[in-house]
């Protein structure tokens, strides 16, 4: 096996003396996508948000790369390559594809004005290999449809090279075409060996996109499955019962 992207092991948080995460360890390999699932307050955001450096846990180790790392904010998070895209991609409604991708890292002139032209070239030459069809460069993205608006988050976060990408219900209120087109983006982003993890509530979402699935129930990783073993029944199990799915090869 590669050297794992990310391994948090034994992660630990508490809030006012509940644990919202308990002893949880999961590992994300090169080109892979590993599904988070559980129920609302199952600890997997908690989680997640530890990576992404939003939350400081209270014990456990981060390893990168096979280097131990330390993070304690979203800069420590970014300079390890990981970039968050949240569930409400957190885009500027009222500026173009260009302006949000190069958002508060504006390219600048000699002259030090923004280059325009410059970031929307860049612009157009990675949502050309990302996202071939689209084309409305020069709207404000308050006019895009939820699965452009999710390419160009994508973008964002691919073209400050981002070896491990956290998505968080990357399909929510999509519609069939729009999921097919983000389960599209995300095989190309398996193809260049980025890492992803993938926070969902949707069962169906995670085995059509997930290499492997980590479900946790009440602050606890239940364990970790390839998802090409499980049915959605045996996931079902797993985060309604906290079951672990008989015959199955369960990483805990």
């Amino acid at each position: 096996m590669t050297t794992p992207l990310v391994e948090m092991k034994n992660i630990r948080i508490s809030f006012g003396g509940v644990h919202a995460v308990d002893d949880v360890s999961v590992d994300l390999h090169p080109g892979e996508v590993v599904g988070l699932l559980g129920h609302n307050g199952a600890g997997k955001s908690t989680l997640i948000k530890i990576l992404s450096g939003a939350y400081g846990m209270d014990s456990g180790e981060i390893w990168i790369n096979g280097e131990k790392a330390e993070i304690e904010n979203p800069r420590d998070a970014r300079a390890l390559n990981i970039e968050t895209i949240y569930q409400t991609l957190a885009l500027a409604d009222n500026l173009d594809a260009a302006s949000n991708l190069f958002l508060g890292r504006e390219l600048v002139t000699p002259f030090g004005l923004v280059d325009d032209d410059a970031m929307e070239a860049e612009c157009r030459k990675i949502m050309g290999k990302l996202n071939p069809n689209f084309a409305k460069f020069n709207e404000p993205v308050s006019a895009l449809s939820g699965g452009q608006r999710q390419s160009v988050a994508i973008a964002r976060a691919v073209y400050f090279d981002a070896r491990i990408l956290i998505m968080d219900e990357p399909t929510a209120a999509l519609g069939p075409h729009e999921t097919q087109m983000v389960s599209e983006l995300i095989q190309q982003l398996k193809a260049q060996g980025i890492g992803i993890f993938l926070i969902s509530h949707d069962i169906h979402d995670v085995l059509e996109l997930c290499d492997r699935a980590s479900v946790m129930k009440n602050g606890k990783l239940v364990g970790t499955v390839d998802v090409k073993d499980v049915t959605d029944d045996d996931l079902l199990g797993m985060i309604i019962l906290g079951k672990k799915p008989e015959g199955v090869n369960v990483q805990d």
